[in-house]
This record gives structure tokens, C-alpha cells and sequence, in this order.
């Protein structure tokens, strides 16, 4: 990475700027690997801001470069990675190691010993070499469009 990463814990103001890089993200990343229509249905222009309050009482991992959000990741406490996006420009960077690092170790401070999230075509690759079994493939539905995701987890310690 040619920019030094910080990682920092979400704050509220946080909030429309994540909103932002998810839907820039699935629309310039994840468009490679899902249809117009998926698409549209992930990331619609409209997001409800409220849907993104639970961050605050998560473990949310905020990355930035540059005083820039480039990345945010969330652990609930049961060791379910919800959220998990890396800006179309840092893909590749080290920024989703980073922020997979953090998580991991913030797992194993709370003594969860496993993780697992529901991951896209997209970001299979990536939990796939940083330890994540293949647990099923599912068919979700998101506002009425059907797409494929992947669950998937992995042992902290």
C-alpha cells in the first residue's frame, strides 16, 4: 500500500460515508460478478440510514488512507462478520487484510472462537485465503432479486 492504513473504531458521523463506499463498492466491484439488476437491488440509490445504526454497538473497523475512508468491516458479537467492504480504488492493498486482522483479534479477545459471514461471489476469493471454509452456497433474495452468496467461516484460535 503506498499510503499509510489506519484503522480507527466507526463513529456515527461515519455513517453516510460508509453508506457511500458500499454502494460505490458494489456497483464498480461486485458488478463484475453479479447482474445490472443484483446490482441495483444491493445497493438501490436510496439506503436507509437507520438500518446502519446497529454499527455503533458493534465492533466496527473503520480503515483510512490519507484521512480517507477506504474500508469498513463489522463483528457482531457472536463472531458474524456482517459488513465487510474495501473502497473499488484499495482493492488488493492490504486494506481487507488489515481490517480481517483486527477482527480476528478482537474475536479473540471476546473468546469467540469462530467467525462467519455470508460473503459474495466477489469476496469469496478473498476470505477463502485468509482461512474461511466454504460452509453451503445459498440463494438470498434481496428486494425481491435472487442472488447467490456463500456462507462461510473460519476458527479464530
Amino acid at each position: 500500500m503506498k499510503t499509510s492504513l489506519r484503522l480507527r473504531q466507526f463513529r456515527p458521523e461515519d455513517t453516510p460515508i460508509l453508506i457511500d463506499l458500499f454502494k460505490d463498492t458494489v456497483r464498480r466491484v461486485n458488478s463484475r460478478d453479479y447482474t445490472p439488476e443484483q446490482v441495483r437491488a444491493w445497493a438501490p440509490d436510496e439506503v436507509d440510514p437507520a438500518r446502519w445504526a446497529v454499527l455503533i454497538d458493534r465492533h466496527t473497523v473503520v480503515a483510512e488512507a490519507d484521512d480517507r475512508v477506504v474500508g469498513f468491516t463489522d463483528l457482531e458479537s457472536d463472531g458474524h462478520i456482517d459488513r465487510f467492504f474495501v473502497h473499488a480504488d484499495f482493492q488488493g492493498q492490504g486494506v481487507g487484510r488489515a481490517m480481517l486482522t483486527e477482527v480476528v483479534a478482537e474475536a479473540v479477545r471476546l473468546g469467540v472462537y469462530r467467525l462467519y459471514a455470508e460473503v459474495s461471489i466477489t469476496a469469496r476469493p478473498f476470505f477463502g485465503r485468509h482461512g474461511f471454509a466454504l460452509v453451503a452456497e445459498q440463494k438470498v433474495t434481496v428486494r425481491g432479486v435472487p442472488m447467490a452468496n456463500y456462507r462461510m467461516e473460519r476458527r479464530c484460535w
